[in-house]
């Protein structure tokens, strides 16, 4: 089966980046690639300051600095991802944001391996809390930024 040569409207697939997209949009392809590692550098910098800072606060026990970069992430991506529906972000800019700083904020592989630590040490109800939290609350956070997104004008 062959990917249709377009993005598709308001899906969650349409914000991944394809080849011909580094041509379509008009932009440079070593512009993009510079803009798209300067987002994922920043983004790598935010996520291990704010999940430091969280962290430091809360104490051990339990990844509160990674649930915090995940919710902060999430919660952003509704934002950006509702300003793309409606149209006040470009399509370049939402690759660059969503693929370059949003990429390297989130940080899935932390929660796994948290989730994976907690339970190799015997601590089942926080790996358990650790996965249902950071599955539902970053739902409930991402839905809250679309419709927050949707009430920001420029």
């Amino acid at each position: 089966m062959s990917r249709p040569s377009g993005p598709l409207p308001n899906s969650a697939a349409s914000f991944a980046p394809r080849a011909a997209t580094i041509v379509e949009y008009g932009m440079n392809a070593l512009t993009k690639i510079l803009l798209l590692a300067l987002a994922g550098a920043l983004g790598t910098l935010s996520r291990y300051s704010l999940a430091g800072v969280v962290q430091k606060a809360a104490g051990a026990g339990f990844p509160w600095g990674t649930m915090a970069a995940n919710m902060a992430g999430c919660f952003l991506f509704g934002i950006v991802w509702s300003l793309f529906e409606g149209k006040i972000i470009s399509s370049e800019a939402r690759i660059i944001v969503l693929v370059g700083f949003m990429g390297a904020f989130t940080t899935f592989s932390s929660f796994v391996f948290e989730s994976g630590e907690l339970l190799r040490n015997g601590q089942v109800t926080y790996a358990a809390l650790n996965i249902l939290s950071q599955n539902i609350v970053g739902l409930a956070v991402f839905f809250g930024g679309l419709m927050l997104g949707k009430y920001i004008t420029f």
